[in-house]
């Protein structure tokens, strides 16, 4: 569990093989040491963004694992044979927490709004007694001076946390943790909007919706304005960079004429 984990690219970025219990099971092994790592969690609409930005999308190959958040992304894998399964941002930091009852880990919160990250470590201690939290605080929503960040650092790596979870937005989580992964001995795991999921902020698709890979339709008829452009626009658009990339590759492995043996 301590090598390179395997990959499977889509649109530049490689994106874990792994199942949900796997990526929980890595997470867990790298709490026994001290390397800082981080790891980025890739739905549609982030990869969109990050498709036209080599900086943004470059920062992905330091990543210790990248997990597929949207279940088509999952698919693409599963088309290719790959034992991949959709391991969303809430679906993990829930099951991290279940299983770190048995296995002691700390937990550290980084983000959301005034007092969310707060009450997201008390919404775990009430699911699950005996979890352990190391620490919970809100950024300001404005850039760090040297020394705040210099501070934040240090309460981090005091804390005694297995884990640490980020809860900014993409991509200025991902940046924030590729800047900070070196000076610090856990694992980063940006999970963005999970923050507001679990504290009831946002409401998240029933399971079954989820299941059917319906989640879409949900979070668009509650939130049109904001989100139209995301799943009306980007989403087709990904489709089609992907069936493009999918053609590209099977015309590259076709045999070309003379390639025979005579």
């Amino acid at each position: 569990m301590y090598g390179k984990l395997a990959t499977y690219d889509v649109l530049g970025v490689p994106i874990t093989v792994t199942t949900i219990t796997q990526a929980a099971q890595t997470i867990e092994a790298w709490a026994q040491d001290d390397v800082g790592r981080f790891v980025c969690i890739r739905d549609v609409p982030s990869l969109m963004a990050i498709n036209g930005d080599s900086a943004i999308r470059d920062l992905h190959f330091e990543a210790a694992m990248i997990t597929p958040d949207s279940s088509y992304i999952a698919l693409i894998g599963q088309l290719r044979g790959l034992p991949v399964e959709q391991t969303s941002g809430p679906d993990l930091i829930d099951l991290v927490a279940q299983r770190s009852i048995e296995n002691g880990m700390s937990h550290y919160f980084y983000g959301g709004r005034e007092g969310v990250a707060q009450e997201l470590a008390e919404i775990f201690i009430r699911r699950y007694p005996g979890f352990r939290v190391a620490g919970a605080e809100c950024p300001p929503f404005r850039e760090l001076t040297g020394a705040e960040d210099e501070a934040v650092i240090e309460r981090i790596k005091s804390s005694g946390a297995d884990v640490v979870w980020v809860g900014i937005s993409s991509p200025k989580q991902d940046v924030w943790m590729r800047d900070h992964y070196k000076h610090l001995p856990q694992t980063l795991i940006g999970v963005g909007a999970a923050f507001d999921f679990h504290t009831g902020t946002v409401k998240r698709a029933p399971l079954w919706m989820r299941e059917a890979r319906l989640e879409w339709p949900y979070r668009l008829a509650r939130e049109p304005r904001r989100l139209w452009r995301r799943y009306l626009i980007q989403a087709p658009k990904f489709v089609f960079m992907v069936a493009r990339s999918a053609l590209w590759r099977r015309l590259a492995m076709a045999p070309k004429p003379g390639d025979s043996c005579k």
